[in-house]
């Protein structure tokens, strides 16, 4: 006996369903692509079965609730979700497994997600958060301002710390590995970390307080250990590559007691799923699984404004994604960063707020003066917008900063 999937105006509990909203595209009606998603990710497949009894269907058969244009959402029954053995990977194969390549379907994109209350409580949320951050840094109103030590390879630890050292006296608030960056021949990361450490412990000595964040990115059986020893050689902050690695990494690190220090959440690869506006995952689901898993800092775009394909508005909705306080857990550090300078700060904070970490790589090591010139430049950009001044008018007092207009100009 076949059952119906459509549920059209039916209300879902958002307490008792895990309601994703879907962009498909097909020839066929939209109502019938709508049910096969929804039957190939809870209880149905190609074909009607006998196995499937009315009980079992009604109970963890997924619902198609409604229907826009070419917008689906579909409610699963929280029951269909494995959270304390499963979790984030039994989740995903639920809201965005088979159904990608369901071959009467030509295009599927995860658009959103949102998770009752009784999933979310098993998830630990950032330990340190947005505010975290802002009270390690002292720095409670100001936007912060970061760097990703450039080149992306290649230095030795004594280079990278004096990058580390130079951007801080700079002025720059954060600075971080960058993402294919971690246990390297020609940079170990031991004898890097403890270098950055006696960089950042003079930068405190001399009146100034800054974080870097050690990329541990590894094997998922390694990745606290690696966590416990870059904090035990003196890393202020951690970083992880977490679609490389797996949400479960990042989680494994926010639950471990053992770990004192903020989780920077880098998205790299996440264009392989993001960026065909009608295929794969859009970032905003991403982002809403970073911050359940216990990310610190997020890198959410720029706005459509960097270096990345992105877009104002999903970025936007990244940035709401990491304060939205009806989920429960500390908000989130956003983190702008890819082909920033000193001449995009201001439209940047314009969108953003001033709640953002803004990151620049080449718009601090390409300055012509070095990098803390380069470092000061991106300060004075962020100082001039918290004061609402003008970055050119800003730029007539502050060399560093004229030059990188001069150099990069703005948008």
């Amino acid at each position: 006996m076949e059952y119906s999937y459509l549920h059209l105006g039916e209300k879902a509990d958002p307490d008792e369903y895990v309601i994703c909203k879907y962009r498909i595209t097909t020839n066929l009606p939209m109502e019938k692509a709508a049910e096969s998603l929804a039957a190939e990710q809870s209880t149905g497949t190609w074909t009607g079965i006998s196995t499937l009894e009315k009980d079992i269907f009604q109970k963890y058969g997924g619902k198609v609730i409604d229907i826009n244009e070419n917008l689906v959402e579909v409610a699963f029954p929280t029951d269909d979700f494995s959270i304390e053995v499963g979790g984030v990977p039994q989740i995903l194969s639920i809201i965005a497994g088979n159904l990608f390549g369901l071959h009467s379907i030509d295009k599927i994109r995860l658009e959103d997600v949102s998770f009752p209350k009784a999933i979310r409580e098993c998830f630990p949320g950032p330990k340190f958060g947005a505010s975290g951050l802002r009270n390690i840094l002292d720095r409670p109103e100001r936007p912060l301002v970061g760097t990703i030590v450039k080149p992306k390879i290649g230095l030795s630890p004594k280079d990278t710390a004096n990058y580390v050292y130079e951007s801080g006296k700079g002025g720059l608030t954060n600075s971080k590995d960058d993402e294919t960056l971690v246990d390297q021949n020609f940079c170990p990361i031991q004898d890097r970390t403890v270098a950055i450490a006696e960089s950042l412990d003079r930068l405190e000595s001399e009146g100034h307080k800054m974080v870097h964040a050690i990329n541990i990115s590894t094997s998922g059986h390694k990745i606290l250990e690696i966590g416990e020893k870059v904090q035990s050689w003196g890393a202020k902050q951690i970083m992880v590559d977490v679609l490389t690695c797996g949400f479960a990494a990042v989680q494994a690190l926010a639950e471990d007691r053992s770990i004192k220090v903020p989780i920077h959440v880098h998205r790299t690869m996440h264009g392989a799923m993001t960026r065909d506006p009608l295929h794969g995952i859009a970032m905003l689901p991403i982002a809403k699984l970073c911050r359940m898993c216990g990310g610190d800092a997020l890198h959410v775009g720029t706005l459509g404004i960097g270096k990345m394909e992105g877009h104002r508005k999903s970025d936007k909705d990244n940035i709401d994604a990491c304060f939205d306080p009806s989920v429960g857990y500390k908000e989130v550090m956003p983190v702008c960063s890819g082909g920033v300078y000193p001449g995009v700060v201001d439209k940047i904070i314009k969108a953003a707020g001033n709640n953002v970490q803004i990151q620049a790589g080449g718009g601090v090591a390409g300055h012509p003066g070095g990098v803390r010139k380069g470092a000061m430049g991106m300060s004075q950009a962020v100082d001039a917008v918290f004061s609402g001044i003008d970055l050119n008018e800003y730029a007539k007092t502050h060399d560093e900063l004229r030059v990188a207009l001069k150099m990069w100009g703005s948008k």
